[in-house]
């Protein structure tokens, strides 16, 4: 455990402020961290929660620097993030760098098996057609392409439950019906999400899309969530009548307060317009007068 040393009063007013971009605070450079690739600086507080919430929320793995105007778009290292979070967020972090390693690796899937989930290794191939995959730690057999059982002389089917083909389907709880699956993949990139509890608006931590967990129907521009009221999925969102009527309230306000601000501030631009044009005239005339002699 670090102890901080004892410095008098007058020695720490001598001390330079830095002003930290995230919480608009200032602080002593003893308190600050520098991102090495961007040489960006923050206090250590700020830049800690910021890494901690990616690691926990899955966003990404590639940390990037929280200043959204850095010019360098620089990127914490593996080692600056070891020395800011605790060992097992830290281990979650290496666990999502390895899976997004073998989602981005085309000789590498996932076994399917929720029970599973080992790495298994495609054959080398030059056609990207479907081929038959033998799990070694379970022994499931399953298309590379769809993860649905192996199914020779057959075209992959979109959206198959995976439930269809995860061991253990004859007991009650795989008996359900597709809608209430637990694990479904994402209809945009495929990626397999499960589902344990929440209302039925998804969206992929992979792909950012935004769908509808019941018929996978998308819902990116539905900000209302108009397809709840109708169709097969009606009245499944999850939440109370009240707060969907109140979540639809917010958002009408918001469109609402920004055309309102719009239409009150667009007489004053109509009137500073002929201002700016004149002060724009008189300023390249002025850059066009030949200079006194």
């Amino acid at each position: 455990m670090t102890t901080a040393r004892y410095r008098p009063t007058w020695d720490l007013a001598l001390d330079p402020l830095v002003s930290c971009k995230l919480c608009l605070g200032e602080f002593p450079l003893e308190q600050m961290t520098t991102i090495t690739q961007c040489q960006c600086i923050f206090c250590t507080l700020c830049l800690k929660q910021y890494v901690e919430l990616l690691i926990k929320e899955g966003f990404e793995t590639a940390i990037s620097c929280p200043d959204s105007a850095c010019p360098k778009r620089g990127h914490l290292q593996e080692n600056e993030i070891e020395c800011m979070v605790a060992t097992e967020i830290m281990q979650r972090y290496r666990k999502l760098q390895f899976e997004k390693e073998v989602l981005l690796d085309p000789s590498r899937t996932w076994c399917p098996s929720s029970t599973c989930q080992a790495v298994c290794q495609l054959k080398e191939s030059d056609t990207a057609l479907p081929q038959l995959v033998r799990c070694s730690v379970c022994t499931l057999e399953f298309c590379s392409a769809c993860k649905a059982s192996w199914h020779p002389d057959q075209d992959c089917q979109e959206n198959v439950p995976i439930t269809s083909f995860l061991p253990g389907e004859s007991s009650s709880f795989f008996k359900a019906d597709d809608d209430d699956a637990p694990i479904k993949r994402c209809p945009k990139c495929k990626v397999y999400i499960e589902r344990d509890e929440g209302c039925a608006q998804m969206m992929c931590k992979n792909c950012k899309h935004a769908f509808c967990w019941y018929c996978l129907e998308s819902l990116d521009d539905d900000f209302l969530l108009i397809h709840y009221d109708k169709g097969p999925c009606r009245n499944k969102l999850g939440h109370s009548r009240a707060s969907v009527i109140w979540h639809r309230t917010q958002v009408v306000g918001i469109f609402a307060g920004f055309g309102l601000l719009l239409l009150v501030a667009s007489p004053f631009l109509l009137l500073a317009t002929p201002f700016v044009l004149c002060c724009k005239c008189k300023c390249s005339k002025g850059d066009d007068d030949p200079l006194p002699t």
